[in-house]
């Protein structure tokens, strides 16, 4: 009987830099790491990558100046910027880019948080001064002297008001409201940096009579000058690279995971998954923030790894009708109950507790986990039984 269920190993790689054969070295990285360790390669063990080492590798860049113009070219007059997360790596230096189009910014930030949950007010202290987030518009002057002239993350210790103003070198007017429709009072041209709520927002604007309406997956979507672009995402998903530098999601994923996927078949002779994987979806409990500012978890994966798991919840059959047999015999008939059940457990009570979301949204979340954000040098994931279950032998 196997005893260990799923692993998740970090696979060190060469540091990857433009122009690097990226499929060639995530291949033999992964199979040297396996050498060294003596993994045995199995069909349906997976390999993540994170989405920065296939965009490295592609040089796929922007520069603020880019930004600046693309965006000039699609505002002629001042822009509502609206609903944008409060981030240094993530959103800062778009700003700067934003800024650079010499256009007069009215900035509308959502309360008491962003939408991936940074928040830019104590909710408690919101409470106690009768503030309505769902009916209350606060001007930049209201919020400070409610919430004081410094109010930082607890996390990085930022004032995101004093950031965003800096970046925006004070060519800006800072609102706070939930109701996206505020923007309309101050200009009729928007651009949404919302993320997962972007197309509602779209409608919902052009319905109300706003002008002009873009959003982030608009800009950059074509090449500036030359410069690195995503047609699918824009400038969702990117991170800063340097001052004036934005690395951007990578584009054409699926050649990637497919190259890697058949060039492992042949050194392996193993049927291996392959995904590329951004920001995983998990929310940390105390700084009450979600981690998915990546427009997707996975920008592209091997067919191995679409749909979402179907699996029995040992602790519900066990409960409800294994609860008379011995011990001994458990185990054999959770067995049988897992190699007969339905190909399709959706709304089968024998399910309950188990978690429906898609596939590489769960493995993506565990790359992330694994992969870290920081020093560790393990840009892939060598992941092995995650498609195993009690039964597997």
């Amino acid at each position: 009987m196997r005893t260990i269920g799923t692993t998740a190993r970090g696979i060190r790689t060469p540091i990857v830099k433009e122009g690097d054969d990226i499929v060639n070295i995530v291949v033999d990285s992964v199979i040297t790491a396996a050498e060294s360790e003596n993994i045995e390669f199995r069909d349906r063990d997976v390999v993540g990558i994170t989405e920065s080492l296939v965009a490295r590798a592609q040089g796929n860049y922007v520069n603020i100046d880019d930004i600046g113009k693309d965006v000039a070219d699609k505002f002629p007059n001042e822009i509502g910027l609206i609903f944008p997360i409060l981030s240094r790596n993530r959103f800062s230096i778009l700003l700067k880019g934003i800024a650079k189009s010499n256009r007069k910014i009215h900035l509308l930030l959502s309360y008491p948080s962003d939408e991936v949950g940074n928040h830019l007010m104590d909710v408690d202290k919101m409470d106690d001064l009768g503030i309505n987030p769902f009916t209350d518009t606060l001007s930049e002057k209201e919020y400070r002297e409610k919430f004081g002239e410094k109010v930082v993350h607890p996390f990085t210790g930022i004032d995101y008001i004093d950031l965003y103003r800096e970046a925006a070198n004070n060519n800006i007017e800072i609102h706070f409201s939930n109701d996206p429709r505020t923007i309309l009072k101050f200009t009729k041209d928007v651009l949404i940096a919302n993320i997962h709520d972007r197309k509602r927002l779209k409608k919902l604007l052009k319905k109300e009579g706003a002008n002009i309406v873009y959003s982030l997956d608009d800009i950059l979507a074509e090449s500036i000058n030359g410069s690195g672009y995503n047609p699918e995402y824009g400038l969702l998903g990117s991170n800063l690279s340097s001052e004036t530098k934005v690395k951007l999601f990578p584009r054409n994923s699926q050649y990637y995971v497919d190259e890697i996927q058949k060039k492992l078949k042949e050194k392996t002779n193993k049927n291996i998954e392959v995904m590329i994987y951004g920001d995983g979806a998990f929310k940390d409990p105390v700084g009450k923030i979600w981690e998915l500012a990546d427009p997707v978890v996975s920008p592209a994966y091997t067919k191995g790894l679409e749909g979402t798991p179907n699996e029995l919840k040992l602790k519900y059959i066990v409960d409800t009708e294994l609860g008379e047999i011995s011990k001994d015999e458990v185990m054999n008939a959770m067995k049988n109950k897992i190699t007969e059940k339905e190909s399709d457990l959706t709304a089968n009570n024998a399910s309950l507790g188990t978690t429906p979301r898609q596939i590489t949204d769960l493995l993506g979340s565990l790359c992330d986990l694994i992969s870290g954000s920081g020093d560790k040098g393990t840009p892939v994931v060598f992941i092995q039984g995650y498609f195993d279950n009690l039964a597997s032998e």
